[in-house]
């Protein structure tokens, strides 16, 4: 596939659409008032290795274990937080990366080569090449000391470093101790309890992706093509080998609850599923194919046409596509929000994207105003 639609920030989409689920949970502010809004936060307890996790988890973060769902129950431990962490948009000045808030107000200088988005109250952040991680306050809290990392989900993050026989991913916790060694060539954030991860690569064969707990062990054992992150029950899978590879839906128990007849496919995002269900060979801008995008939904019926060459997960009811070589937003009936005028975006974020257009950086809201630009 084409290295287009590259995400904001460096991170490739193609790659992003292998290695990252492109669906981030904020609480939301009431922008009426001046008044800090607080979210109420319930924990209980994993019955398997007894850690602390938020009430109406479905999967323990830290042993997989599925866990019973009830309603909040008024022995339950209360906490009060600000919603702030949401607050925090990337920034950017004279070519370094900070954070503002929403007013445009500078909250943490720009003084980074590159950043991510704030998951679980961290910041992936790169100095010198070196990636590490912030807390909302700036303050270093993981050096810089890794080739690549992902956002914290499920309170891992995966980190690469080299060595002599390449680039090996591993897991860290918050505190930065690695807790699933480098031994994956390429791994997916937790999701669910999961982990989409490469076990091995091989020129002949491929990639052979599986799913691990986070103890590190195989649930399901490596035998797909390409996978992508379990969300809303289900996770895409690959098998066969190019130019035959096709993509379906399996559960948790390795079943195909939609069969793979598509020609890629990405992880379910408020319902819908972006799929890629045809390649349409091209002879201008080199030999090659067009990939035919659409969405489908839960059943399998495809409710927005295939007629893109590129597209993401719904972000907040807004997903990016790429149309004539430029990105822009649609909404869930297939229509453009904004239209696709930018060279690169990155998915909505508690009512805010990251966009290129030339040499220039912006963030947009959901009309399409820029909130800034560098």
């Amino acid at each position: 596939m084409e290295e287009k639609l590259n995400l904001a920030m460096g991170t490739n989409l193609m790659l992003d659409k292998i290695l990252k689920r492109d669906k981030f949970l904020v609480s939301k502010k009431d922008h009426s008032s001046k008044v800090k809004i607080y979210k109420r936060r319930c924990f209980m307890f994993c019955p398997n290795c007894g850690k602390e996790v938020n009430e109406g988890t479905k999967f323990c973060p830290y042993c997989g274990k599925q866990l019973k769902v009830d309603e909040p129950k008024p022995s339950s431990i209360l906490a009060e937080e600000p919603d702030s962490i949401a607050s925090l948009i990337p920034y950017r000045k004279k070519g370094k990366w900070g954070y503002c808030d929403r007013n445009g107000n500078v909250i943490i200088s720009p003084m980074f080569d590159d950043v991510g988005r704030f998951e679980e109250g961290l910041a992936r952040v790169s100095i010198n090449a070196k990636w590490g991680f912030i807390d909302t306050k700036g303050n270093i809290v993981i050096e810089p000391q890794f080739v690549h990392v992902s956002d914290f989900n499920e309170g891992l993050a995966g980190v690469s470093s080299k060595d002599l026989f390449g680039t090996k991913w591993g897991y860290i916790n918050k505190e930065g101790k690695v807790v699933i060694q480098y031994k994956y060539d390429i791994v997916l954030p937790f999701s669910e309890g999961l982990a989409a991860v490469v076990a091995s690569h091989t020129v002949l064969g491929g990639n052979r992706y599986g799913f691990i707990n986070t103890n590190g062990d195989f649930v399901i054992p490596p035998n797909y093509t390409f996978a992508s992150s379990f969300s809303e029950g289900i996770a895409p899978v690959g098998i066969g080998q190019y130019p035959n590879l096709k993509a379906g839906f399996i559960d948790k128990e390795r079943n195909f609850v939609m069969q793979p007849i598509y020609n890629w496919a990405l992880s379910f995002s408020e319902g819908f599923a972006a799929v890629e269900v045809a390649k349409i060979p091209r002879f201008t801008r080199g030999l090659g194919y067009n990939m035919i995008w659409g969405y489908i939904n839960k059943e399998g019926k495809i409710v927005i046409q295939p007629k893109f060459r590129d597209a993401l997960p719904f972000s907040e009811g807004l997903a990016i596509v790429e149309i004539d070589g430029k990105c822009g937003f649609i909404d869930k009936k297939g229509s453009f929000v904004i239209q696709p005028i930018y060279d690169e975006a990155m998915s909505f974020f508690d009512g805010f994207a990251i966009v290129k257009a030339g040499s220039r950086w912006a963030c947009i809201d959901t009309k399409g105003n820029k909130h800034w630009e560098d």
